[in-house]
Order: C-alpha cells, then sequence, then structure tokens
C-alpha cells in the first residue's frame, strides 16, 4: 500500500491529470481514487473527492465508471498485486516463503478493507472473501493449491482428495491474524501455522526447520 501512496499523482506525473490522455490519464484517476479511499474511506469515496484529486472532472470519470462501485473495484483491482509463489522444492520452504511474502504484501492493504470498506461491505451484504474474490481472475488456482500440487508430484505428499479448505488454511490463518491485530504477523506465527497446524494437518513427515527466509520468486500468483 505504501509504495503506491508515497507520490501522488500530480507529483508522479506533473501537472494537472486533465492534461494527460487515455492510460496516462485512467492510471492517475485510480492512484487519486486510492489516496480518497485510503483518507476517507468508503463514505469519502465520491466522484467529487477522486476527481478533485485527480485534477479532472466527474464526467471523465463517468464515462470510464458509470457507477462508484465500478470504480471502486477498478482502484482495487490496481492495487491487489499478485503475490509471489516460491518454488524452492520443499512443501515447507514454499507455504512459509509465501506466506512472509503475503504478510510483506498485504498486511497493509487487508487492513485497510478491513477498516476502511465497512461501510461498503454493509452497503452490499458483502464480505471480505467475496471482494477478494472478485479481484482474483477466475478459474485461477490458489497459492496453496499450487503449492500442494507440486508437493504431491515430488512425493512429497500423497495424491488424495483434499478439501479446499484444508488446502487454503495457511492464509486463512495468516489473513486472520492479520484482522484480529492489524498489524503483519510475527515470522514465528508464520512457522506455527505451517508446522504445528498445516503440515501436521496434511500428513506430512516434513520435519520442523529454523523460519525459512521470505522468499520471492519470478513466477507471481
Amino acid at each position: 500500500m505504501d509504495r503506491k501512496h508515497e507520490q501522488s499523482p500530480r507529483e508522479l506525473h506533473g501537472g494537472g491529470a486533465s492534461r494527460r490522455r487515455g492510460s496516462a490519464l485512467e492510471d492517475a484517476i485510480l492512484d487519486a481514487a486510492w489516496d480518497v479511499l485510503v483518507e476517507h474511506g468508503y463514505h469519502g469515496f465520491t466522484y467529487e473527492a477522486v476527481a478533485a484529486r485527480a485534477g479532472t472532472s466527474r464526467p471523465v470519470l463517468y464515462r470510464r465508471w458509470q457507477q462508484r462501485d465500478e470504480l471502486l473495484l477498478a482502484t482495487l483491482t490496481r492495487f491487489w498485486q499478485p503475490i509471489a509463489v516460491p518454488d524452492t522444492g520443499s512443501l515447507r520452504d514454499d507455504a512459509i516463503g509465501f506466506l512472509h511474502n503475503a504478510n510483506a504484501d498485504r498486511a497493509g492493504t487487508i487492513t485497510l478493507m478491513s477498516v476502511q470498506l465497512v461501510d461498503y461491505f454493509r452497503d452490499t451484504g458483502t464480505s471480505f472473501s467475496e471482494l477478494r474474490d472478485t479481484l482474483v481472475p477466475p478459474g485461477q488456482a490458489s497459492p496453496f493449491e499450487m503449492i500442494v500440487a507440486r508437493a504431491v508430484e515430488r512425493g512429497e505428499l500423497p495424491d488424495v482428495p483434499r478439501s479446499s479448505r484444508m488446502v487454503n488454511l495457511p492464509f486463512d490463518l495468516l489473513r486472520h491474524d492479520m484482522l484480529t491485530t492489524m498489524r503483519a504477523v510475527p515470522a514465528e506465527s508464520i512457522g506455527e501455522i505451517v508446522d504445528d497446524v498445516w503440515l501436521p494437518l496434511l500428513g506430512s513427515t516434513a520435519p520442523a526447520q529454523s523460519q525459512a527466509t521470505p522468499l520471492r520468486s519470478s513466477r507471481p500468483l
């Protein structure tokens, strides 16, 4: 979150957004929309506020996003960046590495969503999980589905049916800790999620080791 919020669109591009066209103008509007959302929440996320921040007019926004929620989803999609999924050759190291990456990349965004989008969830009758599913391309495997599939291919896990809840439990627990503490999750807790909860649940015999160094891969989710 902070990487995108360090500079305003006008600082990044120079001059008013109204002098730009096409994707440059759209990017500037979405940058401005993100700033408005961070500062004022969903209640203050209005066409007027976004247009003023971007240095453009409301009709420019309406031509691209006819409904406010369309603008909101476009803004969140722009800042919901893929998380790198490590491929270390080890089930445990892949899991811990991914959770470290998610911890670094998602803590701020998830905290923002849980606080600034309360009115959105109430007005639409939706949940954070439903919003997250909207931001992920349809049919795309989850990170832990990828990690488990690799482990099965390597022979680390038996090829047996597993529920989605079981496979994706580590990220669910990480997100739960983020939402309850409103901060990044300690490395010790990440190790406990994998070693004390998830691996035994999967029936893995992988030995517990020291905390894996946070890993990043060139293969994003």
